[in-house]
């Protein structure tokens, strides 16, 4: 079979470098190494990472010594702070752009406007900025505007990983509300969406397309949904283990893409096995 690889895929700079800063601490803690909430959202790394030690924990409340690593994500300040208190050392490994959204959702409160986040409430990206000012509206659809005042000053900020047309259709619909000021700062990620403009790209010359990453992973989540949009042969799976070779069948060229924080290696293994499938008469 032939396999194309979208040219913008795998491991973005903020996850890379979350990963190299816990196997850096895993090697030269002295005591017990903990991930508050799962270091990224890939279950097969975060597997790998635990044989190697690294224990993730939901709350604060399960450690009470030893290093903590902020994950990629980012924590609330007062989960920092808490954790400060109780004399644990911190490793903070938070994405700067996402730091730059916490930064911003602060400023906008001080500056009297409600703060809006476009995103998903439950993701903890989200739910780290929602610790960062007293009021917070989190607004994923149309069917949210309720939460919006009915008049004043809005700031809005958007969740990293969001698509561009997620937040236009976002921000239309809050325009056509009453309020006396609106306020709003681009915080896409930029390589997010080079992700998603090379899945479009490639899932449309292809027969059937993969997009492989956890499925707790917002940007991966979003790769599958624009690619199914263009392509409906479109699979969203975490690894090769998961695949229905079924779905091959009468197909001749497939393409690969894969979230931001799906590792090389399961990438390659996946490459390497749907180039193999043909090749073995499958």
């Amino acid at each position: 079979m032939q396999v194309f690889v979208a040219e913008k895929c795998g491991f973005c700079h903020g996850v890379r470098n979350a990963i190299s800063m816990a196997e850096k601490t895993l090697e030269q803690a002295a005591g017990a190494v903990y991930s508050l909430g799962p270091i990224i959202h890939n279950r097969d790394e975060v597997e790998r990472l635990a044989k190697a030690g690294l224990r993730t924990v939901e709350n604060i409340d399960q450690i009470e010594s030893g290093t903590a690593i902020i994950r990629s994500h980012g924590a609330a300040p007062g989960q920092i702070a808490g954790l400060r208190a109780k004399g644990v050392h911190i490793v903070d490994a938070t994405c700067i752009l996402v730091k730059r959204v916490q930064h911003i959702a602060g400023e906008l409160e001080k500056e009297g406007y409600q703060v809006v986040i476009v995103g998903e409430e439950n993701h903890p990206e989200v739910q780290a900025v929602m610790g960062c000012a007293k009021n917070v509206a989190v607004i994923a659809d149309e069917s949210d505007l309720e939460k919006l005042p009915g008049k004043g000053k809005l700031g809005i900020v958007c969740q990293t990983t969001q698509s561009p047309e997620r937040l236009g259709n976002v921000l239309g619909a809050i325009g056509r509300r009453s309020f006396s000021e609106l306020k709003v700062i681009n915080t896409l990620c930029q390589e997010a969406i080079k992700r998603q403009e090379s899945a479009v790209r490639l899932c449309k010359a292809v027969d059937v397309m993969f997009v492989l990453g956890g499925l707790e992973s917002a940007n991966t989540r979003r790769l599958a949904e624009l690619c199914k949009k263009y392509n409906n042969e479109t699979f969203y799976l975490q690894n090769w283990a998961e695949l229905d070779t079924r779905v091959l069948l009468g197909k001749k060229v497939a393409g690969v893409t894969a979230g931001a924080s799906t590792p090389d290696w399961i990438i390659n293994e996946f490459v390497g096995n749907l180039k193999a499938f043909d090749a073995e008469g499958s």
